[in-house]
């Protein structure tokens, strides 16, 4: 199959971000589904690599959003046939429900740049890169673990913040693709009404991101680039 990845995006500015430009140097053709817009691709031959993006909406409202519903069948169908299927925020929720996980709301939203605590089987593997970079979160939902998989990284306000189930499938609870600079000001903007409920000053966002930017951009390089690496046939 050629090197091509499906990129499931459900608001237009949350995107592949800082990710895009290592998958086009490592040869892989791009293209975004629009969510409720377009039709997704087969979900076994479709594509070599599936990211499913995040999103502002949850994976148990499907009465509200249909969608939903259609994505998490389109994502189970995926991984059954063990195709390399990432899952970022909204996309690793979609993973694990598919998985047959709860997935629900915490307590409070967790947004703002904070490095996270990984596993013994996180410090293993790709996301040992990451390990004490402040990450982008920005969610009000969480994920349980699925049966099976390994737990790779937790912070104090969400205890499941990553896991992998074999080579194939990774769940990103927390935004990797996300490195600041002027492209992050899309996101402070289209989440602004967000943000205001939360009681969260987007200068302090933008403080944080235009400090730990460089930095970020290359830990986020370097575990994509180890997890795309380490893929190996189920």
């Amino acid at each position: 199959m050629e090197k091509t990845v499906a990129a499931i995006r459900h608001v237009h500015f949350e995107d592949l971000g800082a990710l895009e430009a290592l998958l086009q140097e490592m040869g892989y053709q791009i293209r975004y589904y629009e969510s409720g817009v377009d039709e997704l691709p087969d979900p076994v031959t479709g594509a070599k690599l599936a990211v499913v993006l995040g999103g502002p909406v949850g994976v148990y409202e499907t009465e509200a959003y249909p969608e939903m519903a259609s994505e998490r069948m389109w994502v189970k169908t995926r991984m059954e046939a063990c195709r390399p299927t990432v899952g970022i925020c909204l996309g690793a929720q979609l993973m694990a429900a598919a998985l047959g996980t709860e997935v629900g709301r915490m307590n409070q939203k967790e947004i703002g740049f904070a490095p996270l605590e990984l596993t013994a089987a996180g410090r293993r593997g790709p996301l040992r890169h990451l390990e004490g970079i402040p990450v982008l979160h920005w969610h009000g939902d969480s994920f349980a673990i699925p049966v099976g998989a390994e737990h790779l990284a937790v912070t104090n306000l969400c205890r499941n913040q990553a896991f992998a189930l074999g080579p194939r499938m990774l769940g990103l609870q927390f935004h990797v693709e996300v490195d600041g600079g002027s492209w992050f000001e899309r996101w402070l903007l289209g989440h602004a009404v967000e943000l205001a409920g939360a009681g969260i000053d987007p200068r302090e966002l933008r403080r944080q991101a235009a400090r730990w930017r460089e930095q970020l951009r290359r830990a986020a390089r370097a575990m994509f680039a180890d997890w795309l690496s380490g893929i190996t046939d189920c």
